[in-house]
C-alpha cells in the first residue's frame, strides 16, 4: 500500500510540481522528499499523518530547517 503514496506523490511531482519555482522551499528535505521518505519508512497510513503534518508546518511563519521523516 506504501506503494500508493509513492505513486501519487511521484504524479504530483510530474505536474503540478513543476509550477513551483526551484528553492523556494523553506524546509529540507521538500515537502515531496519528506512525503516520499516518510511512506518508505512508516508505510501509507503513518506516512500520510506525517506528510499532512508537515504540510501544514509550512507556512508564512514558519522558521523552516533541515527536518527529516
Amino acid at each position: 500500500m506504501r506503494y500508493l503514496g509513492i505513486a501519487l506523490v511521484q504524479a504530483w511531482r510530474q505536474t503540478f510540481g513543476r509550477l513551483t519555482p526551484e528553492g523556494t522551499c523553506k524546509y529540507h528535505p521538500s515537502c515531496s522528499q519528506y512525503a516520499l521518505d516518510a511512506f518508505e519508512k512508516h508505510g501509507l497510513l503513518k506516512g500520510t499523518g506525517k506528510a499532512v503534518w508537515r504540510l501544514l508546518r509550512c507556512n508564512p511563519w514558519s522558521h523552516g530547517g533541515v527536518d527529516y521523516a
